[in-house]
C-alpha cells in the first residue's frame, strides 16, 4: 500500500479504545431495548443540531423535529436549504459504504442540494481555512484534490488498522485536504459516523456530533495542533475521548435507566406506544400476555416516571417522553 496517512499510536488511545469497548459491550447487551425508533429519532434530531450548530447554523432541536415531521418553521431561507441538506443526508446514513469515495460524493450533493452550484463536486478554487486568529490552514492546491482523495479511499479500503482509529484519521485527513468548496465540517463529522456505525450499528443512536458541539473550541484546537505537528495524533486522541463521552451519556441516559428501572412487561408497552401511540389497553394486554388490570397498573407507574404522557383523555393518545 503505498499511501499511509501520518499519526503515531499512542497509549492513551490504546486505553480509550479499550473503556470504548468495554462500555460498547455494555450497551449491546441491552441493545434490543435501547435502539428503538423513539431513541433512533431523538438522537438523530441531536446529531443534526450539532453538526449544524458547529457551522453557525442555530435552527435547534424543536424546529429539526418538527420539519422532520414535515411541519414549517420559521428561519431563514439558507437556514432552512441547511437543515433540509443535512436531514436527507442522513436519511441514507444505513446505506453509504464508508471505503467508497462515490457515495461520500453523493451525500455532499445531497447535503448541499440548492446551496451550492457545484454539489457533490471537488473545488476548483485554492482555499484557506478560517480561525479566530485567520486563516489556520491554507489546503493543498485544488489540482490535487483528485488523487488526495482517491488515495486516502484507497488507504481506507486497504488498511487493517483499528476502525476506530481510521475513522477519526480519516475525519483528520479529509478537514485538511478540505475538498469542497463547503459543507467539509458536516460531510466530515457525517462520514466518521458512518464507519462508526460500519464497525458497530448501536452507533445508530449515537449523537456524536452533539459531543463535538459541545466541545466545539476542543475540536477546533485539536485540528490545529494535528496540523502544527504534521500528524493527526492529538486529533485521534482528541475524537476518541468524544467517542467514549457519547457512548457513556446513551449508556447512563438509557442503558442503566431503562435496562435496571423498567420490568420487561413495561419495555415491552413502551415498544407497543412507541409501534401505535393509540393502542387500547386491551390491545396491550394480549401483546404483553397480562391482564388489563396489569397493563393499567403498569401504565400508571409508566407515568408517574414521567416516560409515558397520556394527551387527549379517553379519545387521546400517549407520547413516550425522556
Amino acid at each position: 500500500m503505498s499511501y499511509k496517512p501520518p499519526y503515531t499510536i499512542t497509549s492513551k488511545m490504546v486505553n480509550l479504545i479499550s473503556a470504548i469497548s468495554e462500555e460498547l459491550t455494555k450497551i449491546e447487551y441491552n441493545k434490543k431495548d435501547i435502539v428503538t425508533p423513539r431513541l433512533r429519532k431523538k438522537n438523530r434530531v441531536k446529531t443534526l443540531a450539532g453538526t449544524l450548530e458547529i457551522e453557525g447554523n442555530y435552527m435547534g432541536e424543536e424546529k429539526i423535529t418538527a420539519m422532520l415531521d414535515g411541519k414549517k418553521v420559521l428561519g431563514t431561507y439558507e437556514e432552512i436549504l441547511e437543515v433540509e441538506g443535512a436531514i436527507n443526508s442522513y436519511k441514507e446514513f444505513e446505506n453509504y459504504r464508508y471505503d467508497n469515495l462515490d457515495d461520500l460524493l453523493k451525500a455532499h450533493k445531497i447535503l448541499m442540494k440548492d446551496i451550492l452550484t457545484t454539489a457533490g463536486k471537488f473545488r476548483s478554487i485554492n482555499v484557506g481555512v478560517g480561525s479566530k486568529e485567520g486563516v489556520s490552514h491554507v489546503a493543498p492546491p485544488c489540482g490535487l484534490v483528485p488523487n488526495l482523495m482517491t488515495d486516502l479511499f484507497y488507504w481506507l479500503k486497504n488498511s487493517d488498522e483499528h476502525m476506530l482509529i481510521k475513522s477519526c484519521v480519516f475525519h483528520y485527513e479529509f478537514e485538511f485536504i478540505h475538498p469542497f468548496s463547503d459543507g467539509n465540517g458536516r460531510i466530515g463529522r457525517l462520514w466518521q459516523s458512518v464507519m462508526l456505525y460500519d464497525w458497530k450499528d448501536v452507533f445508530v443512536v449515537m449523537p456524536t456530533e452533539s459531543i463535538v458541539r459541545d466541545n466545539q473550541d476542543k475540536y477546533y484546537e485539536a485540528l490545529e495542533d494535528s496540523g502544527s505537528l504534521g500528524e493527526s495524533t492529538p486529533f485521534i486522541e482528541f475524537m476518541l475521548e468524544v467517542i467514549l463521552n457519547t457512548i457513556l451519556k446513551v449508556g447512563n441516559k438509557v442503558g442503566n435507566k431503562v435496562g435496571n428501572t423498567l420490568t420487561e412487561n413495561q419495555l415491552k408497552i413502551i415498544e407497543s406506544i412507541e409501534n401505535n401511540s393509540k393502542i387500547s389497553a386491551v390491545k396491550l394486554s394480549q401483546i404483553v400476555g397480562i391482564s388489563k388490570r396489569k397493563i393499567e397498573e403498569n401504565l400508571a407507574k409508566l407515568k408517574e416516571l414521567n416516560i409515558l404522557e397520556r394527551v387527549g383523555g379517553t379519545r387521546g393518545h400517549w407520547e413516550v417522553k425522556e
